[in-house]
């Protein structure tokens, strides 16, 4: 008899070293995960910059080797981990860094996950549907540590990652608990480099993950204490960094934010990434800055199931007006940030709406949205997005 007490499973992150200056660490903490050899999987913007120089130098330092993998799109696809890998064999590697912003530390789990699996299994044998998981061999998985570059997607505390597929253009998300990285370093100082947008960005998608999270109807209360946490976090210091990219307290707060979004999304996430997720693989978008764009479409979209939900949020953000001061709110951010008003001004074309909206009533995502998704009124909020 469960007397209507909810039966759930929950599963919470790893070790993180959170500090300004820790990625001095960095060999250490590669070695306390058994590597001897890793490969450091970042992207192309990142690979030339002196942040990882300055970690390469750091892991050579300790005879680690400097190792580095940065074929990697930013939209990355089964093509960029069947060069990783290729390059991970080569190189007799035995564990991986994922180093950068979500493309990178994706498609480095993507590369420790599939290494060494039998040939016959495809990655997207592992999509996130039911226990499909357990078709891989997790003990095959090589070790992974993460080192978020910028504050977004919260991948570096996550167990799934997201590859889109070359031919279809659909992103899949791709899960395995043991894709959790053995160590996250973060260090906000690796994120001072981040171009504006960017930082606009990866800001909007930790807020996105928080506010989803947050409405979604599903009962993970450590999960809603996280996520209305992170919204805070994100609205007090998102445009702090955007105005001044130096400073480091803020920077520390975002990156914080960014590990509590992707935390609090075990509870769900909805609307936002349902359409955010087909845009950006069909346009190339940037992701946080798509579901920036139609953050405040899907509050509207969504209002009469979480008005007294987003009341609560508001009343403990120190945001007056309720509902439409929230609203209001995120109105003003998306203003700051120099957000795109719809998606419109984001390259989408009417022409291309039915095919979005048939992508979006697959997604994952949608199972999560306080409001049931149909095509006819998933179909209007993409109308009302344009």
């Amino acid at each position: 008899m469960s007397h209507g007490v909810p039966s759930r499973n929950w599963s919470y992150p790893t070790a993180i070293k959170f500090g300004v200056g820790r990625i001095s660490e960095l060999a250490d903490h590669a070695k306390s995960i058994g590597l001897t050899n890793p490969l450091l999987v970042t992207d192309k913007a990142l690979a030339s910059l002196p942040i990882t120089a300055e970690a390469l130098s750091v892991l050579d330092a300790a005879g680690l080797g400097r190792a580095v993998f940065s074929e990697v799109d930013p939209n990355p696809n089964e093509k960029n981990m069947a060069d990783g890998i290729a390059v991970y064999l080569a190189g007799g590697h035995d564990g991986v860094i994922c180093f950068g912003g979500g493309s990178a530390l994706d498609l480095g789990k993507m590369i420790a996950l599939m290494a060494h699996q039998r040939k016959d299994l495809s990655v997207w044998d592992l999509e996130d549907i039911d226990d499909w998981y357990t078709r891989a061999d997790g003990d095959k998985i090589a070790p992974i540590l993460a080192v978020p570059t910028t504050a977004g997607t919260g991948s570096e505390v996550g167990r799934a990652g997201v590859l889109t597929n070359s031919e279809t253009h659909k992103k899949k998300i791709i899960f395995h608990p043991k894709l959790m990285p053995a160590v996250t370093l973060c260090d906000p100082a690796l994120t001072v480099g981040m171009p504006k947008f960017i930082t606009a960005g990866t800001g909007m998608d930790a807020l996105a993950h928080c506010l989803e999270a947050y409405c979604s109807p599903f009962y993970h209360p450590m999960s809603q204490g996280i996520a209305l946490e992170g919204m805070r976090l994100v609205f007090e210091n998102l445009p702090v960094v955007y105005a001044d990219p130096t400073n480091l307290m803020a920077r520390g707060h975002m990156m914080s934010a960014a590990a509590m979004g992707a935390v609090a999304f075990q509870k769900g996430l909805g609307a936002i990434h349902s359409l955010s997720h087909p845009v950006g693989a069909v346009y190339g978008t940037h992701h946080g800055t798509t579901n920036a764009v139609v953050m405040p479409m899907v509050l509207d979209y969504n209002r009469s199931a979480i008005e007294d939900r987003i009341n609560a949020a508001a009343a403990y953000l120190g945001i007056a007006g309720g509902f439409d001061g929230f609203r209001a709110k995120v109105m003003e951010l998306r203003e700051t940030l120099a957000i795109p008003a719809n998606l419109t001004a984001m390259g989408v074309k009417p022409e291309n709406l039915d095919m979005l909206t048939d992508m979006a009533l697959e997604d994952p995502s949608c199972g999560g949205n306080p409001i049931e998704m149909t095509r006819e009124n998933t179909r209007a909020l993409f109308d009302a997005c344009m």
